[in-house]
C-alpha cells in the first residue's frame, strides 16, 4: 500500500523544461506526494506536446497489481451516493483498466447492483450499435461507444440517471462533455455526472464552468487536484512517428470484456491461474503485459497470480501513444500493432532481464506481429477469446 496523508501535499509547484516547451503544475490538493503519482514526459503530438506519465496506472510503466487495485479503491471511495441506474465509462486507450477497476471497486464498496460499465474504443464492434464522439486532444480522436448487447443492460443504460466518467487525467473536461452529450442520445434521463480520475488539472475557473457545461449535478473525485500551464518553444520534434489520422479502423469481436457492457466483475479461468502459478516460485519476478486497449483482463490475471504465488508480479501494456525518449522514458521498443490498424505500437522502459516470466495477453487472433513481440520479449502468448475461454500459446 502507498502511504497516504492529506496535509503536506497541497500548494506545491512542479515544473520542467521539456523538448517542446516548459510545463508548470500547481498542486492545490493531493492524497499523495505528487511525485508518487506522476512525472513529466514529452509527446510527439503538436496538439499536446507533454504527458503526465502515471506511476500507478500500469500503462506506460510497470506497476504491481496490488498498487493498481489500491488506486481503484481509493477513487471508487470518492464516488458519492448517486441515483441509479449508474453508467460507468472508462476511456480508451489509457484508462480502460482504470475505468473497469474503479467500477468493480464501486460494486464491492457500495454493494450496488444497478451499475453498468462501458469502455470507449478505437474499434468497431461487429453487430453492435455505435455511439460516436471525439476526444479532441488525442492523437487518434475518433472514438466509439457501443450500446449493450443484452436487453437487461440496454434497459439499465436507457433508464440511467447517473454517469461516472473515468480517466487517468482530466485537463479541460471537453472529452467528458462530448461523451456525456453522446450518451444522452440513449440515456436522456441523466441528471448526475461524477468525474473520477487520478489527477484533475481543470483548476478552479474551469471547474466552475464545467458545472454549466454538463447540464447536470456535477461532482468530482480525484487523488490530486491542481492546474497546469504550458509554454511552447516552437521547436520541431521528430523522434517518433505521429499516429496517422488516416489509419484503418478495424472491426473486432469484444468477447464480453467491456466494450458492449458489463454489470459484474471480470474473472479469469481458475485453471489458467493454476497452470501458470505452478511454474512460478515466490522469488520470481513476473510481467503480465496487456496490448493496447486490452488491459483489464491482464490486470485481473496479474492480481490472481500475485495472490496465488506470492511472487513479485507487475502489470504493463503496449500502447499506440508516441512518447519521446526523454526524462523518465529511457528507451522504447517499436513493433507493428496487433489490431491491423497499420500503425506502430510501443513498449516503454522494458527491462528484458528483469523478469523470469512474461505473459503477453491479447484479444486479437495470433498474428505475425504478436509472434514478433513475443519472440522479442521471450514471452508466452495468452489469448483471451472470452472470459471463460483463454488459451496459452507458445511461440518458441
Amino acid at each position: 500500500m502507498m502511504y497516504c496523508a492529506p496535509g503536506p501535499f497541497s500548494d506545491r509547484v512542479l515544473s520542467s523544461d521539456l523538448p517542446c516547451g516548459r510545463i508548470e503544475v500547481t498542486v492545490s490538493r493531493s492524497d499523495f506526494a505528487p511525485e508518487k503519482l506522476f512525472s513529466f514526459a514529452a509527446r510527439n503530438n503538436p496538439k499536446r506536446a507533454f504527458l503526465f506519465l502515471s506511476h500507478v496506472l500500469g500503462k506506460h510503466l510497470p506497476v504491481s497489481p496490488q498498487q493498481m487495485q489500491d488506486i481503484h479503491e481509493r477513487i471508487a471511495s470518492r464516488i458519492t451516493e448517486l441515483p441509479g441506474p449508474v453508467i460507468f465509462a472508462g476511456m480508451a486507450e489509457t484508462a480502460t483498466c482504470l475505468g473497469q477497476g474503479v467500477f468493480e471497486a464501486w460494486l464491492r464498496i457500495h454493494r450496488r447492483t444497478d451499475g453498468i460499465y462501458l469502455q470507449t474504443t478505437r474499434y468497431r464492434i461487429e453487430g453492435s450499435a455505435p455511439i460516436r464522439f471525439e476526444e479532441t486532444h488525442s492523437h487518434a480522436p475518433n472514438q466509439w461507444l457501443f450500446q449493450p448487447d443484452t436487453p437487461a443492460q440496454r434497459t439499465l443504460l436507457s433508464e440511467a440517471r447517473s454517469l461516472v466518467l473515468v480517466d487517468d487525467e482530466i485537463s479541460t473536461g471537453n472529452t467528458f462533455i462530448n461523451l456525456t452529450r453522446a450518451l444522452r442520445t440513449v440515456a436522456p434521463g441523466l441528471t448526475h455526472v461524477h468525474l473520477s480520475s487520478i489527477t484533475d488539472f481543470t483548476g478552479k475557473i474551469r471547474s466552475s464552468m464545467l458545472q454549466n457545461a454538463f447540464e447536470a449535478n456535477l461532482s468530482t473525485g480525484a487523488l490530486l487536484e491542481g492546474e497546469w500551464k504550458f509554454e511552447s518553444n516552437n521547436r520541431p520534434v521528430s523522434s517518433n512517428e505521429i499516429v496517422s489520422q488516416s489509419a484503418q479502423t478495424p472491426s473486432l469481436n469484444d468477447g464480453g470484456f467491456g466494450r458492449c457492457g458489463r454489470d459484474s466483475a471480470l474473472t479469469v479461468p481458475e485453471q489458467l491461474v493454476s497452470e501458470l502459478a505452478a511454474m512460478i516460485e515466490p522469488h520470481h519476478r513476473v510481467l503480465v503485459l496487456g496490448t493496447g486497449e486490452f488491459m483489464h483482463p491482464p490486470f485481473v490475471l496479474a492480481r490472481s497470480l500475485a495472490c496465488a504465488t506470492g511472487a513479485q508480479v507487475f502489470m504493463h501494456a503496449t500502447t499506440r501513444s508516441p512518447i519521446l525518449c526523454w526524462g523518465p522514458i529511457r528507451h522504447m521498443l517499436t513493433f507493428p500493432d496487433n489490431y491491423r490498424e497499420g500503425i506502430f505500437n510501443y513498449l516503454y522502459n522494458h527491462e528484458p532481464d528483469r523478469y523470469d516470466y512474461i505473459f503477453l495477453c491479447h484479444e486479437t487472433p495470433v498474428s505475425a506481429s504478436l509472434k514478433q513481440i513475443a519472440t522479442l520479449l521471450h514471452a508466452q502468448l495468452i489469448h483471451f477469446r472470452s472470459e471463460s475461454s483463454v488459451e496459452k500459446i507458445s511461440v518458441h
